[in-house]
């Protein structure tokens, strides 16, 4: 192959893969539907993107290219189409990715939430303290600004997608898994396949799963060995003891793990959530075999990911965090970590709902996280891949909020609202497109101060 073309290039772990190969000194281009922060670095790269369904531009030397896609894509693209038809060698996403992880000593982490900080801070330990790793991730790392790492070493550490199964293309040496709630029921159908699906990761890991403590991850369903981890249960193997939190909101605990207890383990990131996180990535490390003092360092010196509890603005008189929260476990854990990150001081949240059928199957469950807030602003649901389903809109989460005060709007009328609104602590959550707002809204609480 000397060409790698990809259809949805802009979405996280499709921009990573593209990266690799360009890095690899192939060919690369691609297709996405709209121009992004993301696109505009690849471009920046040297790596061809265009955003209009055009199957003239796919590569023309069938036999030296290579099409990797994303379930993402609508099935009557053309370029899709056309690529199916005419005999191109044509790969999802997952599988791209197990067959880079084949071979090597992969390190994952799989979850329905928190795998996405979990990767970046394990790829962030090996790093730091000089093992090395390659790494694909689900968000781009403060620390290296980027959702690709290189090594050249065999260490490949990989966020496992439970998306359309696409974890069960990767055979770990080492796994987490950090939760396994209900969540794209749309392509799971219920929980218990849920669980079934997660069964089967667990079952294709030849070293040592790491399961957070509750989850149905069993000794029965894999040959792996089973250790467990916890942020405060104590019958965990990997825990924290005695945090507490610093001025700032990052959080410092002793690590106790089965070779003994990691004193004074402080996160450089905020957050409950963050040092929960952290108890995983450490686990995957020392499990690993790497120095404990290094990777208590390397804790401390994590930048956390973009849009993962991210702090924008921070003043005793207004602040602004972002987190690409977009299921109700996430939101409830976000919203709990931002009240212990800023103490007594009053938080508006705006929400902007992603999928029509996450919005059906969870309706109750995001009205009661989104309650948590003193006041909610709520937005019209991001359809992404989906058509809209008669009867659901953001209106069904709406009228069940509980917050003292509540707003529907429409994404475009958000500015001109908030520019009337007085604010606290604001924080902006979801999984569409809600992140082009954040460079106005920090902007706009900035002219404040």
């Amino acid at each position: 192959m000397k060409n790698v073309y990809f259809i949805g290039i802009g979405g996280i772990g499709m921009s990573a893969l593209a990266r690799y190969y360009k890095f690899k000194g192939f060919n690369v281009a691609g297709y996405d539907r709209t121009p992004s922060e993301l696109t505009a670095q690849l471009e920046k790269e040297g790596i061809s993107v265009h955003y209009e369904d055009r199957p003239d531009l796919v590569p023309t030397d069938i036999a030296e290219s290579l099409i990797v896609y994303t379930p993402a894509i609508p099935e009557d693209l053309g370029e899709l189409q056309k690529v199916r038809q005419e005999g191109y060698a044509v790969l999802k996403r997952s599988r791209t990715l197990g067959e880079i992880a084949k071979g090597q000593r992969c390190l994952a982490v799989a979850g329905t939430h928190g795998k996405t900080t979990t990767s970046t801070l394990t790829a962030h330990i090996f790093t730091a303290c000089g093992e090395g790793c390659s790494a694909f991730l689900g968000g781009i790392s403060r620390n290296y600004g980027t959702n690709l790492l290189m090594a050249h070493n065999n260490v490949v550490v990989a966020e496992a997608d439970e998306f359309d199964r696409s974890f069960l293309q990767l055979f770990p040496e080492i796994a987490v898994i950090t939760a396994v709630d209900a969540d794209h029921l749309d392509i799971y159908g219920d929980y218990e396949h849920v669980v079934e699906a997660f069964k089967a990761f667990a079952s294709q890991v030849s070293g040592t799963v790491i399961a957070k403590l509750g989850t149905p991850i069993t000794p029965e369903d894999t040959k792996a060995r089973v250790l467990s981890y916890h942020y405060t249960d104590q019958r965990a193997d990997f825990c924290a003891l005695n945090p507490h939190a610093d001025a700032v909101g990052c959080f410092i605990y002793d690590l106790k793990y089965p070779g003994g207890v990691l004193k004074d383990v402080r996160v450089g990131v905020p957050g409950w959530v963050n040092a929960e996180n952290s108890v995983a990535a450490a686990a995957i490390a020392l499990t690993y075999g790497l120095d404990p003092l290094a990777v208590k360092a390397a804790i401390g010196t994590f930048e956390g990911v973009k849009r993962r509890l991210e702090v924008h603005v921070n003043t005793p008189s207004v602040s602004y965090i972002d987190d690409y929260a977009h299921h109700p476990a996430e939101l409830a854990s976000a919203i709990s970590s931002i009240r212990d990150i800023f103490p007594g001081r009053r938080l508006t949240g705006i929400f902007q709902p992603h999928l029509y059928t996450r919005t059906r199957d969870f309706a109750p469950e995001f009205a009661q996280a989104l309650s948590k807030v003193d006041k909610l602003i709520l937005l019209d649901i991001y359809p992404a891949r989906e058509e809209p389903i008669p009867g659901v809109t953001s209106e069904i989460i709406f009228k069940d909020i509980t917050a003292p005060e509540k707003v529907l709007l429409k994404k475009e009328e958000l500015m001109d609202y908030l520019a009337q609104e007085p604010v606290d602590v604001l924080a902006t959550f979801g999984a569409g497109n809600i992140d082009r707002y954040i460079e106005p809204i920090t902007d706009l609480l900035k002219s404040r101060l």
